[in-house]
Parts: C-alpha cells; sequence; structure tokens
C-alpha cells in the first residue's frame, strides 16, 4: 500500500483521535493496528494497565484493541506486561 492509501484508511476510521470503527479483517484492519502500535515505544515493558490508558485514549473496548494487536504480532504478552514486537518504527 502507499501512503496514500494508508493515509485515506487512517483518516476514514480515525477521527480526533479516536477510532470510528474497526474493520473487521484485513489490510485496513492491519493499517490501523500499526498505527495504534506506533504509541508502544519499541524495547519497553508496560504493564496492562499501561496498556488500557494508552488504548483507552482511542476505543473504548481496550480488552479487544489489546488482543487484536496480540493477534496481529505487534505486541506480545507475559506475566501481566506487554511489549512491542512489530509494526513500523518512526525514527
Amino acid at each position: 500500500m502507499t501512503a496514500a492509501e494508508i493515509e485515506r484508511v487512517v483518516r476514514t476510521y480515525l477521527r480526533g483521535g479516536r477510532l470510528t470503527a474497526m474493520p473487521r479483517s484485513g489490510r485496513k484492519r492491519q493499517i490501523l493496528l500499526e498505527q495504534l502500535a506506533q504509541r508502544f515505544e519499541p524495547g519497553r515493558r508496560y504493564r496492562e494497565e499501561q496498556v488500557n490508558a494508552v488504548l483507552g485514549e482511542v476505543w473504548d473496548d481496550v480488552a479487544a484493541l489489546r488482543r487484536y494487536l496480540v493477534d496481529a504480532a505487534l505486541l506480545d504478552r507475559a506475566g501481566g506486561e506487554y511489549w512491542r514486537i512489530g509494526g513500523p518504527v518512526e525514527i
């Protein structure tokens, strides 16, 4: 996907920093999840409460977003902690 296509997906589903809807699956969902994953610093571990606080700024169903991010191999979890394992990294 081109940068313009990614921007169109983001513009369609994110308004005022909040998700308006979550695509069922596919590339659009992956693009949105990759955008959300960028809110987490690579190499840093987060407690579940911290992940919930970050995701709660975007969507009320933080449990679903956590699960989607893990399923998409963007975050991983163990022992009540989460860390970023994928997605683009802005430098």
